[in-house]
């Protein structure tokens, strides 16, 4: 089925194409835009809400600024899809988030419209800061433009930025992209009258000279003078803050009106004053009724279709997610136990918290996208005597691991982390997979750190935590849906640091932890048929380590292969150092590691992924057969021990 008719978009392969454009062309070319963004993610699947908000604003943009000169930061990247198609790769739009196409996000390695990657939020201001002093320390020609979402002004590190913003001048500017809530919201013709005005380079002019000449009046004199301009300010258009914090406010306005947007634009890129932040209103999913309509704007969709709208969602039934497996898991227990509570940093539904909150809503916090508060708030939580879940992404609790070993680990708080997304991920690619949590907790003394098998695995491992008030206590799970095993209605108290045998054998054991142990399962079978008997242990904890089991594995097989969905330095690497410490590596053990290797792994469907990560089953009987130098067919080669 042939894309929408784009004549105007058709002509525009980079932005110095788009500024040819009269002014009074860019409606029509926002329109074709706007419609090549729905049907590309149509076909794709992906972000579709916040891209279709900042249409307007990115046309905008690359009409007015310089870019690629102008360093362009959009924050968290999933607003980027208009950009990427401005910006040289909408021959390429149509492979957002597939095995070697687009990513999703920005990505320096893609284009050099894309100065910073951002996936994670709140971090463009800072990045843009240090693009707008480098230039100007430098001398060289461009400003520091970040686009922030109001969502993402919930994180300190926001703040941190803005507060260190004045070094920069007018090099800086940050677009506030207010698309939830509205500080305040415009009001017709009068409030984008008054945004223009303040923006204007005769505004700014006369708005220094009277700073000037306030500073030789007395200094009560010129302190009232301050107030007054700042009260003033702040009273028509709510910017006192950002004011306070060094900011030349602009705002609010019409982020979808064209006529309103390019004016202030070229204004703040002309002053001589700055830093500018420009406030902006915009509607997520805008111009396609359905994302308007819908709870969620469409923010992150499947495959669907453009005239009617439905998704494409895949066979229906099938085993629960693993998200949905917590949270439920976790409001039941909480019908018993008031001492436990949730906490989410913007996820809820991605955490499974929204089913616990649905239960208990006053037990359930949402605290932003402030992961560094949300674990030392648990922290103080459990320091009460509370039971506190913090659930986060894995990638999401990387930004917090400070506040884990000083907040949480050496005060041995029992803070429960529910991590979800670990492992590999699929199209969110390397900015979101959950590779390195394994290895960053299981390094911090008093920690325990357990990963769910399957979805009764999980069931059990939260009632675990929730019994755990010894210490901090994490246990991981990945994205998707279950195994379909039975989750049984009276859940099991796991005994700490011990892990289980699910298939006995005598040549080849296979530890496992995690959602890989399906795939022990399969090489064991496979192994098996070549007369190699095979074990398969579930460990369950990286740590503690079930070290009888270990050692009974290690002394009893000729092969012990460990397998695991993270990065070196997680079970493999504990093994190897208890087996060395006890001596169990110098009988002639064949001992193997089977870990992520060591590379950002880019976006593809998860199978995918794993098997070019050699974690499958392919892979696992591969690595045993080398170990034992047996070739493919199970035979030994010449010179092979048997």
């Amino acid at each position: 089925m042939p894309g929408p008719k784009t004549p105007l978009l058709d002509t525009v392969s980079l932005p110095a194409d788009l500024r040819r454009l009269k002014p009074e062309q860019l409606r029509q070319f926002a329109d074709e835009l706007r419609s090549e963004v729905i049907d590309a993610v149509s076909v794709t699947g992906g972000h579709l809400g916040a891209g279709l908000g900042v249409v307007e604003l990115t046309t905008a943009i690359h009409y007015v600024f310089n870019t690629p000169e102008d360093r362009l930061i959009w924050d968290v990247g999933h607003q980027c899809y208009p950009h990427k198609i401005i910006t040289g790769r909408r021959d390429r739009i149509r492979t957002l988030r597939q095995g070697g196409g687009l990513s999703g996000f920005t990505k320096r390695s893609e284009s050099e419209y894309d100065p910073f990657g951002a996936a994670h939020s709140s971090t463009s201001i800072s990045a843009a800061l240090g693009f707008a002093v480098a230039n100007k320390m430098t001398g060289a020609p461009g400003r520091g433009i970040a686009v922030i979402g109001d969502g993402a002004m919930s994180a300190g590190m926001a703040y941190e930025a803005m507060n260190n913003a004045a070094i920069a001048g007018n090099r800086l500017v940050v677009i506030l992209n207010d698309n939830d809530m509205s500080i305040a919201p415009p009001v017709g013709g009068l409030s984008a009258y008054l945004a223009r005005i303040v923006s204007s380079r005769e505004f700014l002019g006369i708005r220094e000279l009277a700073r000037r000449i306030a500073r030789k009046l007395p200094k009560s004199l010129h302190d009232a003078a301050r107030k007054t301009d700042e009260y003033a300010r702040g009273m028509t258009m709510g910017g006192t803050l950002f004011e306070e914090l060094g900011f030349y406010y602009v705002g609010p306005i019409d982020g979808h009106n064209l006529e309103h947007l390019i004016p202030v634009l070229e204004n703040v890129r002309d002053a001589a004053e700055g830093p500018c932040l420009i406030h902006v209103v915009t509607e997520k999913g805008k111009g396609y009724k359905f994302a308007e309509e819908a709870a969620d704007k469409y923010h992150g969709v499947a495959k669907f279709d453009v005239v009617s709208g439905k998704q494409d969602k895949g066979p229906g039934g099938g085993p629960p997610a693993y998200q949905n497996v917590f949270g439920e898991t976790l409001a039941k227990l909480a019908d018993t136990d008031p001492r436990i509570c949730a906490i989410t940093a913007a996820m809820p539904s991605g955490t499974g918290v929204d089913k616990f909150a649905k239960a208990h809503p006053d037990r359930a916090f949402d605290v932003g996208i402030a992961e560094q508060h949300g674990v030392t708030f648990a922290a103080g939580l459990a320091a009460q005597g509370m039971r506190p879940f913090a659930a986060i992404y894995s990638t999401f609790l990387q930004r917090a691991y400070d506040q884990v070993v000083h907040d949480v680990a050496i005060q041995n708080l029992p803070v429960r982390f529910a991590i979800d997304r670990a492992g590999l991920v699929g199209a969110d690619g390397s900015t979101h997979a959950g590779s390195f949590d394994v290895t960053y907790l299981a390094t911090l003394p008093n920690m325990v750190v357990m990963a769910a098998a399957d979805e009764a695995e999980l069931a059990h491992m939260t009632y675990t935590a929730a019994e755990y008030d010894d210490g901090p206590i994490a246990f991981r799970y990945p994205r998707g849906n279950g195994t379909g095993v039975h989750i049984p209605e009276k859940l099991e108290k796991l005994e700490i640091g011990k892990g289980r045998i699910v298939r006995e054998g005598s040549k080849v054991a296979i530890l496992s932890l995690g959602t890989r142990l399906e795939e022990a399962k399969k090489a064991a079978e496979r192994l098996d048929a070549k007369g190699l008997s095979t074990t398969v242990a579930d460990m369950r904890f990286a740590k503690p380590l079930d070290e009888e089991l270990i050692r009974k594995l290690l002394t009893s097989h000729e092969v012990a292969i460990t397998l695991e969905e993270g990065a070196i330095g997680g079970l493999g690497a504990h093994v190897l150092t208890m087996a060395s410490d006890a001596g169990l590596t110098d009988t002639g053990l064949k001992i193997r590691t089977m870990r992520l290797p060591d590379i950002f792994q880019d976006q593809d469907k998860p199978e995918v992924q794993y098997a070019a990560a050699g974690l499958d089953a392919d892979g696992i009987v591969d690595t045993v057969l080398k170990a034992l130098r047996h070739n493919s067919a199970g035979v030994e080669e010449k010179g092979a021990r048997a």
